[in-house]
């Protein structure tokens, strides 16, 4: 797999690699809301009430920013999320 944001990653994504995608998972103990940005992909930032809603919004704001980035070019990406909170950290 070949990550979001590498220098080349769009041509990786050209030729049909796999391509990954760092998402760092939030969770707000106000508003008891998860919420989730990209380091890697600008202009992804979704909430979701449960991790479950969320990942799905991730899914479907990840492939369509990068299908924009890609200027109508389609691309296989699995997003890999990495869930941060107060208390554990997954990769």
């Amino acid at each position: 797999m070949y990550r979001v944001g590498l220098p080349g990653w769009k041509l990786a994504a050209r030729l049909n690699l796999p391509l990954s995608l760092r998402v760092d998972v939030h969770f707000d103990h106000e508003v008891n809301i998860f919420w989730a940005t990209s380091p890697d992909l600008d202009g992804l930032a979704v909430e979701g009430q449960t991790l479950d809603v969320l990942r799905s919004e991730v899914r479907g704001a990840a492939e369509s920013l990068l299908e924009l980035a890609m200027i109508g070019k389609a691309s296989r990406a699995t997003p890999v999320l990495r869930f941060w909170d107060d208390v554990l950290t997954l990769a």
